[in-house]
């Protein structure tokens, strides 16, 4: 592999990671437990791929359907399916886990390492003249939106760990799984309509996932202030923020 291909490949990823990282400012989870879950998204990127491979060996549908098949069944269903499956059991289990912010935190980290494997795949797909526009394109869209994807089904989890009651924690188990398989297939669905127009509403629909996604991080990034200064002044109870 070209050493400047692997670079193209990794750099929006470390970018992210400094991003995440950033949100995270006020009690830091441990570098190796985030580099253990950065490698899990490597592990279901993997797999990802075997399932992927098979699926579309069983494509039976033609035009419209045949895209919405694609689109939310052999990618956003395995992808975040696998995810979910695996993250959310490990991440429950996790002494670490012990804030609203790091639901989100360590699932970015699983779907950053994801993204990796996806990303180098892509670039050593493409020709050597076009792989710079192609990386390029994918920092800038593929990457933020496997963030978006993560930050919803961190944000869920999240809020499935700490709630008491249990008909909304079951509710928001279920959102952590549903949703981002949603948000991920209307993301490619689009992306393959074949129509001028589509780029509109693909624009339209990146503003809708970070607008939403960024404020569930600002959200918690908030809850973890509240907490850090309560902690450290004791002079105060209960940090609850819905």
């Amino acid at each position: 592999m070209k050493i400047d291909l692997l670079i193209l490949a990794v750099i929006p990823v470390a970018i992210f990671i400094w991003w995440i990282r950033l949100k995270d400012r006020y009690e830091k989870e441990p570098i190796i437990k985030l580099i253990s879950y950065f490698i899990l998204g490597i592990v279901v990127s993997i797999l990802a791929i075997i399932f992927e491979l098979y699926l579309n060996k069983v494509d039976i549908f033609m035009g419209a359907i045949k895209d919405l098949y694609i689109a939310f069944f052999i990618t956003a269903f395995t992808e975040e399916g696998l995810k979910a499956i695996i993250l959310i059991p490990i991440l429950l289990k996790d002494k670490d886990f012990n804030e609203k912010i790091d639901g989100i935190v360590y699932s970015v980290f699983l779907s950053l390492g994801f993204a990796t494997v996806e990303n180098i795949i892509y670039l050593m797909r493409e020709s050597s003249d076009l792989y710079l526009q192609l990386g390029i394109t994918r920092g800038l869209i593929s990457i933020p939106s496997h963030i978006m994807f993560a930050i919803t089904m961190g944000y869920y989890i999240s809020k499935y760990k700490f709630e008491e009651d249990k008909k909304k924690r079951n509710k928001y188990l279920a959102y952590s799984i549903i949703i981002p398989i949603l948000l991920h297939g209307v993301f490619d669905f689009i992306l393959m309509i074949g129509y001028r127009w589509a780029i509109i509403v693909f624009i339209v629909y990146i503003i809708f996932l970070w607008k939403v996604n960024l404020d569930k991080i600002d959200k918690f990034t908030l809850y973890s202030k509240i907490r850090f200064y309560k902690r450290k002044y004791k002079n105060g109870k209960g940090d609850k923020i819905d």
